[in-house]
Protein backbone atom coordinates (compact mmCIF):
# COMPACT_ATOMS: atom_id res chain seq x y z
CA UNK A 1 0.00 0.00 0.00
CA UNK A 2 1.25 3.73 -0.74
CA UNK A 3 0.81 7.11 1.30
CA UNK A 4 0.25 10.34 -0.82
CA UNK A 5 2.19 12.74 0.91
CA UNK A 6 0.41 16.22 1.87
CA UNK A 7 2.79 19.30 0.48
CA UNK A 8 1.65 22.62 0.59
CA UNK A 9 -0.52 24.39 2.93
CA UNK A 10 0.47 25.94 6.53
CA UNK A 11 0.54 23.31 9.31
CA UNK A 12 -2.38 23.41 11.50
CA UNK A 13 -1.47 22.35 15.13
CA UNK A 14 -5.46 22.18 15.64
CA UNK A 15 -5.76 19.14 13.12
CA UNK A 16 -5.82 15.56 14.64
CA UNK A 17 -3.01 14.02 13.14
CA UNK A 18 -1.21 10.43 13.63
CA UNK A 19 1.79 10.02 15.87
CA UNK A 20 4.95 9.70 14.48
CA UNK A 21 7.63 7.50 15.90
CA UNK A 22 10.00 9.86 16.27
CA UNK A 23 13.22 7.54 17.45
CA UNK A 24 16.73 7.93 15.84
CA UNK A 25 19.65 6.83 16.20
CA UNK A 26 23.28 8.53 15.72
CA UNK A 27 25.64 5.96 15.15
CA UNK A 28 24.87 3.32 17.88
CA UNK A 29 23.51 5.81 19.85
CA UNK A 30 19.82 5.30 19.78
CA UNK A 31 17.53 8.20 21.24
CA UNK A 32 13.67 8.24 21.00
CA UNK A 33 13.47 12.33 20.09
CA UNK A 34 15.35 14.05 17.21
CA UNK A 35 16.22 17.20 18.81
CA UNK A 36 18.96 18.54 20.35
CA UNK A 37 20.78 21.31 22.17
CA UNK A 38 23.59 22.69 19.84
CA UNK A 39 27.07 23.27 21.79
CA UNK A 40 27.59 26.53 23.18
CA UNK A 41 24.20 28.01 22.92
CA UNK A 42 22.47 26.12 26.69
CA UNK A 43 25.79 25.28 28.55
CA UNK A 44 24.87 22.11 30.01
CA UNK A 45 21.25 22.55 29.58
CA UNK A 46 20.28 23.89 33.68
CA UNK A 47 18.80 27.20 32.09
CA UNK A 48 16.65 25.91 29.69
CA UNK A 49 15.45 22.90 32.06
CA UNK A 50 13.68 26.46 33.66
CA UNK A 51 11.44 26.21 30.71
CA UNK A 52 10.54 23.06 29.70
CA UNK A 53 11.83 18.97 30.45
CA UNK A 54 15.02 18.51 28.69
CA UNK A 55 14.72 14.78 29.20
CA UNK A 56 11.84 14.89 26.24
CA UNK A 57 14.89 16.03 24.13
CA UNK A 58 17.26 13.55 22.28
CA UNK A 59 20.07 15.27 24.30
CA UNK A 60 21.74 18.20 25.43
CA UNK A 61 25.09 18.84 23.35
CA UNK A 62 27.60 20.16 26.32
CA UNK A 63 29.37 23.58 25.38
CA UNK A 64 33.18 22.23 24.25
CA UNK A 65 34.99 21.88 27.31
CA UNK A 66 38.79 21.91 27.22
CA UNK A 67 41.93 19.84 29.35
CA UNK A 68 42.16 23.77 31.46
CA UNK A 69 39.43 26.51 32.54
CA UNK A 70 39.63 29.05 29.42
CA UNK A 71 38.53 33.15 30.13
CA UNK A 72 37.57 33.43 26.57
CA UNK A 73 38.43 36.27 24.07
CA UNK A 74 38.11 39.91 24.90
CA UNK A 75 34.70 41.66 24.65
CA UNK A 76 32.73 42.95 22.77
CA UNK A 77 32.45 39.37 22.52
CA UNK A 78 28.90 39.42 20.54
CA UNK A 79 27.20 41.27 17.33
CA UNK A 80 23.75 41.00 15.60
CA UNK A 81 23.92 40.39 11.81
CA UNK A 82 20.49 40.54 9.79
CA UNK A 83 19.12 37.25 10.38
CA UNK A 84 21.70 35.73 12.58
CA UNK A 85 24.25 37.04 15.25
CA UNK A 86 28.30 36.99 15.20
CA UNK A 87 29.89 35.24 18.27
CA UNK A 88 33.42 35.07 19.79
CA UNK A 89 33.10 33.81 23.15
CA UNK A 90 36.69 31.42 22.67
CA UNK A 91 35.64 28.57 23.84
CA UNK A 92 35.16 30.05 27.69
CA UNK A 93 34.92 27.05 30.04
CA UNK A 94 35.89 25.43 33.42
CA UNK A 95 38.11 22.75 32.43
CA UNK A 96 37.43 18.91 32.09
CA UNK A 97 37.59 17.64 35.74
CA UNK A 98 35.20 20.69 36.86
CA UNK A 99 33.29 20.10 33.99
CA UNK A 100 32.91 15.96 34.93
CA UNK A 101 32.18 16.59 38.70
CA UNK A 102 30.01 19.81 38.32
CA UNK A 103 28.11 19.72 34.50
CA UNK A 104 28.37 16.54 34.00
CA UNK A 105 26.86 14.90 37.35
CA UNK A 106 23.98 16.86 37.47
CA UNK A 107 23.05 16.03 33.53
CA UNK A 108 23.60 12.39 34.79
CA UNK A 109 21.38 13.27 37.92
CA UNK A 110 18.75 14.96 35.57
CA UNK A 111 18.33 12.25 33.63
CA UNK A 112 19.43 13.98 30.25
CA UNK A 113 21.07 12.17 27.12
CA UNK A 114 24.06 13.72 27.16
CA UNK A 115 26.42 14.69 24.07
CA UNK A 116 29.82 15.91 25.90
CA UNK A 117 31.99 18.59 23.16
CA UNK A 118 35.79 18.24 23.65
CA UNK A 119 37.64 20.64 21.80
CA UNK A 120 41.28 20.99 21.97
CA UNK A 121 44.59 23.11 20.85
CA UNK A 122 46.65 19.73 20.00
CA UNK A 123 45.74 16.18 18.78
CA UNK A 124 47.34 15.31 21.97
CA UNK A 125 45.12 17.69 24.11
CA UNK A 126 41.66 15.56 22.33
CA UNK A 127 43.24 12.17 23.50
CA UNK A 128 43.54 12.96 27.02
CA UNK A 129 40.19 15.11 27.09
CA UNK A 130 39.02 11.22 25.82
CA UNK A 131 40.50 9.27 28.41
CA UNK A 132 38.98 11.97 30.98
CA UNK A 133 36.05 11.12 29.96
CA UNK A 134 36.27 6.95 29.38
CA UNK A 135 35.63 5.85 32.66
CA UNK A 136 32.81 8.53 33.18
CA UNK A 137 29.20 7.34 33.48
CA UNK A 138 26.36 8.79 32.03
CA UNK A 139 27.94 9.93 28.49
CA UNK A 140 25.71 9.17 25.44
CA UNK A 141 27.91 10.12 22.86
CA UNK A 142 31.30 12.55 22.64
CA UNK A 143 30.87 15.76 19.89
CA UNK A 144 34.63 16.34 18.89
CA UNK A 145 35.08 20.08 17.70
CA UNK A 146 37.78 20.46 15.44
CA UNK A 147 35.87 23.23 13.92
CA UNK A 148 35.28 25.97 15.98
CA UNK A 149 36.33 29.13 14.22
CA UNK A 150 36.93 31.55 16.88
CA UNK A 151 39.82 30.65 18.90
CA UNK A 152 42.56 33.19 18.96
CA UNK A 153 45.65 30.93 16.71
CA UNK A 154 43.48 30.31 12.96
CA UNK A 155 45.29 27.01 12.77
CA UNK A 156 43.85 24.88 15.57
CA UNK A 157 40.84 25.14 13.00
CA UNK A 158 41.71 21.19 12.80
CA UNK A 159 38.59 20.71 10.42
CA UNK A 160 40.15 22.90 7.39
CA UNK A 161 42.25 19.64 6.57
CA UNK A 162 41.40 16.14 5.90
CA UNK A 163 44.50 14.94 7.64
CA UNK A 164 44.54 16.81 10.66
CA UNK A 165 41.03 15.85 11.23
CA UNK A 166 41.70 12.58 11.16
CA UNK A 167 44.62 12.85 12.86
CA UNK A 168 42.46 14.21 16.02
CA UNK A 169 39.23 11.69 15.27
CA UNK A 170 42.42 8.73 15.63
CA UNK A 171 43.35 10.44 18.75
CA UNK A 172 39.74 10.14 20.43
CA UNK A 173 38.88 6.45 19.45
CA UNK A 174 42.26 5.31 20.75
CA UNK A 175 41.66 6.93 24.19
CA UNK A 176 37.58 6.38 24.50
CA UNK A 177 35.32 3.80 25.74
CA UNK A 178 34.46 1.55 22.71
CA UNK A 179 30.63 1.82 23.54
CA UNK A 180 30.63 5.25 23.10
CA UNK A 181 29.78 6.86 19.53
CA UNK A 182 32.34 9.85 18.81
CA UNK A 183 30.58 12.87 16.62
CA UNK A 184 32.99 14.94 14.25
CA UNK A 185 31.74 18.18 13.95
CA UNK A 186 32.62 20.31 10.95
CA UNK A 187 33.52 23.46 9.47
CA UNK A 188 32.08 25.10 6.46
CA UNK A 189 34.89 27.27 5.56
CA UNK A 190 36.38 24.76 3.48
CA UNK A 191 36.71 23.73 -0.03
CA UNK A 192 35.31 20.19 0.16
CA UNK A 193 33.37 19.28 3.49
CA UNK A 194 32.47 15.65 1.25
CA UNK A 195 36.72 15.06 1.85
CA UNK A 196 36.63 15.99 5.44
CA UNK A 197 33.56 13.68 6.03
CA UNK A 198 35.02 11.16 4.60
CA UNK A 199 38.59 11.55 6.22
CA UNK A 200 36.65 11.46 9.92
CA UNK A 201 34.51 8.71 9.16
CA UNK A 202 37.84 6.03 7.74
CA UNK A 203 39.36 7.46 10.84
CA UNK A 204 36.60 6.32 13.21
CA UNK A 205 33.88 8.75 13.11
CA UNK A 206 30.33 7.06 13.97
CA UNK A 207 28.66 10.05 12.88
CA UNK A 208 29.01 14.05 11.90
CA UNK A 209 27.67 17.36 13.06
CA UNK A 210 27.39 19.85 10.26
CA UNK A 211 27.73 22.78 10.40
CA UNK A 212 29.37 24.64 12.81
CA UNK A 213 29.26 28.34 12.58
CA UNK A 214 30.99 30.10 9.86
CA UNK A 215 33.53 32.95 9.86
CA UNK A 216 32.32 36.84 9.74
CA UNK A 217 33.40 39.60 10.61
CA UNK A 218 31.77 43.02 11.65
CA UNK A 219 32.59 46.95 11.54
CA UNK A 220 31.15 49.34 13.78
CA UNK A 221 30.41 52.84 12.00
CA UNK A 222 30.99 54.42 15.06
CA UNK A 223 34.47 53.80 16.11
CA UNK A 224 35.20 52.25 12.49
CA UNK A 225 36.70 49.45 13.93
CA UNK A 226 36.22 45.67 14.24
CA UNK A 227 33.07 45.54 16.87
CA UNK A 228 34.27 41.89 18.37
CA UNK A 229 36.81 42.44 20.51
CA UNK A 230 38.43 39.27 18.76
CA UNK A 231 38.13 40.80 15.09
CA UNK A 232 36.13 38.11 13.76
CA UNK A 233 33.76 35.61 15.23
CA UNK A 234 31.26 32.83 14.20
CA UNK A 235 28.47 33.39 12.26
CA UNK A 236 25.17 31.39 13.01
CA UNK A 237 21.33 31.73 12.91
CA UNK A 238 18.80 31.84 9.87
CA UNK A 239 21.49 33.34 7.39
CA UNK A 240 23.58 29.86 7.71
CA UNK A 241 20.72 27.64 7.53
CA UNK A 242 20.91 27.47 3.24
CA UNK A 243 24.63 26.61 3.54
CA UNK A 244 23.82 24.19 6.19
CA UNK A 245 21.29 22.44 4.42
CA UNK A 246 23.70 22.36 1.74
CA UNK A 247 26.49 21.01 3.14
CA UNK A 248 24.14 18.07 4.63
CA UNK A 249 23.12 17.04 1.54
CA UNK A 250 26.54 16.96 -0.13
CA UNK A 251 27.32 14.26 2.72
CA UNK A 252 24.41 12.44 2.52
CA UNK A 253 24.77 12.11 -1.13
CA UNK A 254 28.34 10.82 -0.67
CA UNK A 255 27.89 8.99 2.11
CA UNK A 256 24.69 7.60 2.58
CA UNK A 257 25.46 5.46 5.45
CA UNK A 258 27.11 8.20 7.87
CA UNK A 259 24.49 9.52 10.26
CA UNK A 260 24.27 13.61 10.11
CA UNK A 261 23.64 15.98 13.34
CA UNK A 262 22.26 18.78 11.32
CA UNK A 263 22.12 22.28 12.16
CA UNK A 264 22.23 25.96 11.70
CA UNK A 265 19.78 28.55 11.20
CA UNK A 266 16.63 26.59 12.75
CA UNK A 267 13.80 28.28 13.96
CA UNK A 268 10.66 25.96 13.40
CA UNK A 269 9.66 22.08 12.71
CA UNK A 270 9.33 23.27 8.64
CA UNK A 271 13.16 24.48 9.17
CA UNK A 272 14.33 21.34 10.60
CA UNK A 273 12.47 19.05 8.84
CA UNK A 274 14.60 20.60 5.62
CA UNK A 275 18.01 18.92 7.79
CA UNK A 276 15.62 15.57 7.62
CA UNK A 277 15.11 15.46 4.12
CA UNK A 278 18.45 16.57 2.70
CA UNK A 279 19.65 13.59 4.87
CA UNK A 280 20.06 14.28 8.93
CA UNK A 281 19.22 12.20 11.16
CA UNK A 282 18.76 14.43 13.66
CA UNK A 283 18.72 18.19 14.31
CA UNK A 284 20.48 20.92 16.95
CA UNK A 285 18.98 23.80 17.65
CA UNK A 286 20.93 26.94 19.02
CA UNK A 287 20.85 30.46 18.32
CA UNK A 288 17.08 30.97 18.34
CA UNK A 289 16.73 29.59 22.16
CA UNK A 290 18.36 33.19 22.81
CA UNK A 291 15.28 34.98 22.20
CA UNK A 292 13.00 31.55 22.54
CA UNK A 293 14.27 29.75 25.43
CA UNK A 294 11.68 26.70 24.92
CA UNK A 295 12.75 26.56 21.56
CA UNK A 296 14.21 22.92 21.25
CA UNK A 297 11.10 21.41 22.84
CA UNK A 298 9.00 23.81 20.58
CA UNK A 299 10.88 22.66 17.08
CA UNK A 300 10.47 19.13 17.95
CA UNK A 301 7.03 19.01 17.80
CA UNK A 302 6.40 21.39 15.03
CA UNK A 303 9.01 18.65 13.13
CA UNK A 304 6.57 15.68 14.41
CA UNK A 305 3.17 17.49 12.79
CA UNK A 306 5.40 18.56 9.96
CA UNK A 307 6.19 15.02 9.41
CA UNK A 308 2.74 13.43 9.72
CA UNK A 309 1.44 15.92 7.32
CA UNK A 310 3.47 15.04 4.55
CA UNK A 311 2.59 11.41 5.43
CA UNK A 312 5.21 10.27 7.31
CA UNK A 313 4.89 7.34 9.87
CA UNK A 314 8.33 7.41 11.01
CA UNK A 315 10.88 10.30 11.32
CA UNK A 316 13.38 7.40 9.54
CA UNK A 317 11.26 7.32 6.67
CA UNK A 318 12.02 10.64 6.10
CA UNK A 319 15.87 10.99 6.01
CA UNK A 320 17.19 11.98 3.20
CA UNK A 321 13.86 11.57 1.30
CA UNK A 322 14.73 14.61 -0.94
CA UNK A 323 17.16 12.22 -2.59
CA UNK A 324 14.53 10.05 -4.09
CA UNK A 325 13.79 12.30 -7.19
CA UNK A 326 11.58 15.66 -7.56
CA UNK A 327 8.91 12.71 -9.11
CA UNK A 328 8.41 10.92 -6.10
CA UNK A 329 4.92 11.49 -5.15
CA UNK A 330 4.18 8.59 -2.36
CA UNK A 331 5.90 6.88 0.58
CA UNK A 332 5.73 3.47 -0.21
CA UNK A 333 4.93 0.72 2.48
CA UNK A 334 5.31 -2.54 3.21
CA UNK A 335 2.85 -5.05 1.76
CA UNK A 336 0.75 -6.36 3.95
Amino acid sequence: MSRALITSGPIDPTVNLPAVDMSTSLGYFETPAPVFTASGCAAAGKELDQFFDITQLGGIVTKSVMMNARSGRATPRMAETPSGMLNSIGLQGPGIDSFIENDLAWLRQRGARTVVSIAGGSVEEYGKLAAKLRTVDGISAIEVNISCPNVEDRGQVFACDPNSSAQVIQAVRRNSDTKIPIIAKLSPDVTSIVSIAQAVERAGADAVAVINTTLGMVINLETMRPALGGITGGLSGPAIRPMAVRCVWQIHQALPQLPILGMGGIRNGEDALQFILAGASAVSVGTVTFHDPSAPIRVQQELEIALAQRGFATLREAIGFAHRGPDVAVIEEEQE
